[in-house]
């Protein structure tokens, strides 16, 4: 293990290093495989353009979704890194395997280099647009992870457009045309998850949460508040208008019957946003509680029944 990282740690703990099967597990534990639930937006297109029964194109989708895997979870690992020390001082991030030393730091920047080359690598195999955009939302994180996460709402922003690009990537990696609306929902909802994760890192962390994260200085909770009205409004109206609206969607508007699904899933997030004080991690959020589990589930099924099950006259 490296010695800067053991310095920095008792020497009860330093002395114990840990074992290679240990090492193995933090380095995937780093990698936040949960977090990779957020890579599915790249099946949409392949969904929602009514070719799921394409073989070929649902192996292109799935090279895709392995694709920003693997470019994700190098982000993460870099990201760690930088935030080392402050990660150290966080209730909940200080047990992340690089905070808490299971991990070395050049252990961690060797798997995220690794990871990068992979993900280019299988890129380039669905072809060059594929590529670009890889590079760009790798580009776009890691600038992101060094700077621009300091900077206030360009961070909120940033990762909203982290989602676009893998919506983008998902529908260049099948070749579908994808509905501009499609587009503008995930954007907002994107921005939707972002504000409430900075609503959530505000409360948890009360008082002491400049000092684990120096961009939460300039936000405050009313602040937050006004702009998650503001875009939890602009989400239920672009995807109400997608259900009747995009061309490549049944003629009878029999989409729309999925929108209760969207208002539900929507309400039930501030729910545990204002009420249960959660919305710091979406992944886990929509995985552990059952309600919106289910309602996610269900407007995933309506839609995909409606798509390629409901006869249209």
């Amino acid at each position: 293990m490296a010695q800067a990282d053991l310095r920095s740690i008792p020497a009860t703990i330093a002395d114990e290093r840990p074992g290679r099967l240990v090492v193995v597990v933090g380095l995937l534990r780093a990698c936040r495989p949960k977090q990779w639930t957020k890579n599915v937006l790249l099946l949409f297109g392949l969904i929602f353009a009514m070719k799921l029964g394409d073989q070929a194109l649902l192996a292109r989708a799935v090279v895709g979704f392995a694709v920003f895997c693997a470019a994700s979870s190098g982000v993460y690992l870099v990201n760690d890194v930088v935030d080392l020390e402050t990660d150290r001082m966080h209730p909940k991030k200080r047990k992340r395997p690089i905070a808490s030393c299971v991990i070395a730091r050049s252990q961690a920047c060797t798997l995220a280099a690794a990871l990068f080359a992979g993900a280019l690598g299988a890129s380039l195999v669905l072809g060059p647009t594929s590529a670009a955009i890889t590079v760009v939302y790798a580009a776009l994180l890691l600038v992101y992870s060094f700077n621009l996460k300091h900077i206030v709402l360009v961070d909120v922003v940033v990762l909203a457009f982290g989602f676009l690009l893998r919506a983008a990537a998902g529908a260049v990696a099948v070749d579908v045309p994808i509905s501009p609306w499609l587009y503008v929902c995930t954007l907002f909802a994107a921005l939707f998850l972002g504000l409430a994760k900075r609503r959530h890192e505000l409360v948890f962390l009360s008082d002491g949460a400049a000092t684990h994260r120096r961009i939460l200085a300039e936000y405050s909770v009313p602040f937050l508040d006004q702009l998650i009205v503001i875009v939890t409004s602009a989400t239920l109206m672009a995807y109400s208008l997608y259900t009747f609206s995009a061309e490549n969607l049944p003629a009878d508007h029999s989409m729309m019957l999925t929108i209760p699904f969207v208002l539900y899933g929507i309400f039930r997030y501030l729910y545990l946003v204002h009420i249960k004080n959660g919305g710091g991690t979406p992944d886990e959020s929509l995985l552990t509680d059952y309600p919106l589990l289910l309602a996610a589930t269900l407007w995933l099924a309506t839609a995909t029944a409606i798509l390629y099950v409901v006869p249209h006259g």
